[in-house]
């Protein structure tokens, strides 16, 4: 399977000795386990893919208990640990409008309200506070928090971000 993927959740550890999955969901919506029928299990290192049927979902606190079609045994399962569940980038939930997926800016130009180039946004650093938009311009790297007041205006279908960095933001 080749393309854009929408992470979900990442498999944590085998669950008992059938072959379940405790996976830690990375979405706001766990809920939405329930309703996926297929994922690619994505070992985002080496950018293996491999399309598999759920069998079975249930939650446990926090985290979503996973069976998969062929996973029968806690060592196939184990074998899965540290793997990406992921959607093809089309069966991503639909946002409200002015909302946006972390992934959908990267490669987007970055400027400032005055127009001076600052460079693309090449992924995302989840931060305690805020997340903080890698922006690199071929030579340096900047770290742009994802702040109201710094962040002016996303244009998505434009492919650009207009910031409005503090006074010696840009400079580190």
């Amino acid at each position: 399977m080749t393309g854009r993927l929408v992470v979900i959740g990442e498999v944590a550890r085998a669950h008992g000795l059938r072959g379940e999955l405790r996976v830690k969901p990375l979405t706001d919506r766990p809920e939405r386990f329930e309703r996926v029928t297929r994922c690619v299990l994505w070992d985002a290192a080496r950018d293996a893919r491999e399309l598999r049927r759920i069998t079975g979902v249930r939650r446990q606190g926090e985290a979503v208990l996973l069976t998969l079609h062929g996973c029968e045994t806690v060592e196939d399962a184990q074998a899965l640990a540290g793997r990406l569940v992921a959607l093809p980038e089309a069966e991503a939930l639909p946002l409200p409008p002015g909302s946006f997926y972390p992934w959908q800016l990267e490669g987007c130009r970055v400027v400032t309200e005055d127009g001076r180039e600052v460079g693309r946004v090449a992924g995302i650093e989840r931060g305690p506070g805020q997340d903080l938009w890698v922006v690199r311009d071929g030579t340096r790297e900047h770290l742009i928090p994802a702040v109201a007041e710094i962040v002016v205006d996303v244009d998505l279908a434009g492919r650009r971000v207009v910031i409005r960095p503090p006074d010696g933001l840009l400079d580190l």
